[in-house]
């Protein structure tokens, strides 16, 4: 949407000068300060910046639900020519879930477990339009079908447990846009789902946009979503609008130094470690009440700083046609940053790294774990009746090389997470081999040996829920190593030291408790506990998913730092697939309990493809609005692994079975055989490679 095509359309709300303020003990807190921006009819306004910077503020100050100790110290509010500010409760009520509508990142937080879907759709049309239950039934239904529900007259008598958190997402969606409202505030609205339910359910959005002509708030942290879904986006920094501008200019032409660190925190899809480095931004969003009001807030975090950055705050300047910042020094470091952008550092891993080794480190044959499902039924309790169990990893074979990264991608019950409790030890193996270092570990952890258990480590995707909150950072850390080894008190405080160092926080934080601590902080913890046994290998289960994106970075540098100090191996989820292509030297894609392509991570993100990875990188979040990428939405959801479909298991979704005879009738029939594209890289599938490479790349630039 240019420019020029959106200022002909009307304004749908004007946020202008709002500012926001807590009343606290020691008085009003501010928490916004001066922010200001439109939303046209049928144009997404994206939203961006780190935790704590107002994002989700200005989100709940436009529907009044501040709180009883917010207030609107400043500004206008004007939602289609009417003020908003000052007007009653009533009058907002009568506004909102029908002329604006709001979807939270948490459905479970929108919705009733209590009442059926159905009803809960209903009472939205009831409430604000005069309609009989049957009518506003009928309604919902219909909106049901349009977001893409299957079988939507079903899932209106279901309750919200019965659901999938995408299905979940959806009906949230569809609550939002059943009275066809003008704005539509997004707050975060993707970030729990996987990254194929992610692209449908913005596909969704954007479809609804184009029918109903909603202007949207789009809240989010994720460079990849905001660049795909926004018009126009607004940065923002501690409070306060740094820049603002349509997409494509702030993406190609980013004028503030925070909106540029931003960008050089995210890997970008074709990039890896060995040939690009993350820049974090140092330090971290102040609080609300130590921000200055007579200084550039960035300054301190800013490389481009100076006296004048101290000496007093800059103001939202006009920079461009229609692209504003608020920087002294823009126009000086206009084509600097602009150099900056497109030069992405080299990273010295590959230099300085240890030298590629060959020696077997993990070694998984035909590995299975499975649960057994409990029945109710009356042949079950006579044994009368066969055990069924879930699949949840289900013949895997694959090895892991000391000092390398195995890079493990694939949606939700995929089996990703069971598959590395059971080579820690958590889940206990039902069928397979698997060696660690030539010594048999399929048992659970409480009877493996001690030095097994030693050297391997985890480190959970959250912090708070394996940091024990009654204890210091100190020794929480301390309590592995002087468990695996004997070591004096002053020698474990001295290593302790060490390892605080190591993960970049240093002995001030060894007396701290996990609740003083940010989000980011916590995770070093977590990883320096992970190494204080000095393992060999220490598996990551989504540790940085729930992370800002300097923090993001910060922390996959810290890992990369440690594999090239202390070759540690080290195998890695994520759902991020630009992380996992970054980070990673292997890359196995899981599928309902399967491996279905596993290789090097440069030929796993080129074609040829299994149909499955391609979908995923179809589906993939990229930071670059004038990227193009295949459309290739998979059908349906991932199916029972306690029944899982016999012959290839994803024949169920395969969007290529038609490149084979008789639309892939072998795929439903026959387990499908590894096909070898090259000496390390192979591919599950009944389709021919060769045919595989005739397929286009999934992403390529938009042509001028």
């Amino acid at each position: 949407m240019s420019g020029h095509e959106t200022s002909e359309k009307p304004i749908i709300l004007e946020v202008d000068n709002l500012s926001i303020a807590y009343k606290t003990r020691k008085g009003l807190v501010p928490a916004v300060k001066d922010v200001s921006f439109k939303i046209r009819q049928g144009e997404t306004v994206g939203v961006a910046g780190e935790s704590g910077c107002g994002k989700s503020t200005i989100a709940f100050a436009i529907v009044n639900f501040l709180g009883t100790n917010g207030l609107i110290t400043g500004g206008r509010i004007v939602f289609e020519g009417r003020e908003l500010v000052g007007r009653s409760q009533r009058e907002l009520n009568r506004l909102r879930g029908d002329r604006i509508s709001m979807v939270y990142q948490d459905p479970m937080a929108a919705l009733n477990p209590s009442v059926n879907v159905g009803e809960q759709l209903s009472e939205v049309v009831v409430c604000h339009r005069k309609v009989s239950k049957t009518e506003a039934w009928e309604r919902s239904i219909e909106m049901l079908d349009k977001v893409h529900m299957p079988d939507p007259q079903s899932v209106m008598t279901r309750y919200t447990h019965q659901l999938s958190g995408g299905q979940q997402q959806r009906i949230v969606i569809a609550m939002a846009m059943l009275n066809h409202p003008s704005l539509l505030i997004m707050d975060e609205p993707t970030t729990a789902l996987d990254v194929t339910v992610e692209a449908a359910v913005l596909d969704i959005v954007e479809d609804l946009k184009s029918e109903y002509k909603t202007g949207i708030l789009f809240i989010s942290h994720n460079l990849g979503v905001v660049a795909r879904v926004s018009d126009r986006l607004c940065v923002m920094y501690a409070g306060q609008l740094v820049e603002r501008g349509p997409i494509v200019n702030i993406f190609n032409r980013p004028l503030h130094p925070y909106t540029i660190g931003l960008m050089r925190c995210v890997p970008r899809l074709g990039t890896d470690k060995a040939g690009s480095r993350l820049m974090p931004i140092r330090g971290r969003v102040p609080p609300p009440n130590k921000r200055p009001d007579d200084a550039c807030v960035f300054a301190p975090r800013c490389d481009f700083a100076d006296d004048a950055c101290s000496a007093s705050r800059p103001y939202l300047i006009q920079a461009d046609e229609d692209h504003s910042v608020r920087c002294f020094h823009w126009e000086k470091l206009d084509r600097k940053i602009a150099s900056a952008l497109e030069k992405v550092p080299k990273s010295d891993i590959e230099s300085a790294k240890m030298p590629r080794q060959n020696e077997l480190l993990l070694n998984l044959e035909n590995l299975k774990v499975y649960y057994e499902q409990e029945s109710k039924s009356l042949k079950s309790l006579f044994g009368l009746e066969e055990p069924q169990y879930v699949k949840a990893v289900d013949d895997i074979s694959l090895n892991v090389s000391r000092g390398k990264t195995l890079g493990i991608v694939g949606e939700s019950g995929c089996g990703k997470s069971t598959l590395v409790k059971g080579i820690i030890g958590l889940e206990e193996i039902t069928e397979g081999d698997m060696e660690f270092l030539s010594l048999d570990i399929a048992q659970p952890v409480i009877r493996r040996d001690m030095s097994v258990i030693r050297d391997i480590q985890m480190v959970f995707q959250n912090p708070d829920a394996t940091l024990n909150p009654a204890f210091t950072v100190g020794s929480q850390i301390a309590r592995p190593r002087k468990r695996f080894s004997k070591i004096s008190a002053g020698d474990l405080r001295e290593e302790v030291y060490r390892l605080l160092k190591a993960v970049r926080l240093g002995p001030s934080y060894y007396d701290r408790y996990p609740r003083q601590l940010s989000g980011g902080e916590k995770q070093r913890v977590g990883i320096a506990r992970a190494l204080a046994s000095r393992p060999d290998l220490v598996i990551c289960d989504e540790p940085v998913s729930a992370l800002d994106v300097s923090v993001q970075a910060a922390v996959l540098n810290l890992l990369l730092e440690i594999q090239k100090v202390f070759g540690t191996t080290l195998i890695f989820i994520a759902h991020d697939l630009s992380v996992v292509r970054f980070f990673s030297d292997d890359v196995a894609v899981m599928y309902l309990g399967r491996i279905v392509e596993i290789g090097p991570a440069e030929t796993i993100y080129a074609p040829p493809y299994h149909p499955y990875t391609e979908a995923l990188l179809s589906a993939a979040p990229i930071p670059d609005p004038e990227a193009e990428q295949k459309h290739i939405r998979l059908e349906g959801n991932v199916p029972s692994a306690l029944n899982p479909p016999d012959g290839c298991r994803f024949h169920t979704r395969c969007p290529r079975r038609d490149m084979l005879p008789d639309n892939g009738l072998i795929c439903e029939r026959r387990t499908p055989p590894w096909q070898m594209v090259s000496e390390n890289h192979r591919i599950l599938c009944h389709i021919p490679v060769e045919t595989l490479m005739q397929i286009d790349s999934v992403i390529r630039k938009k042509a001028g």
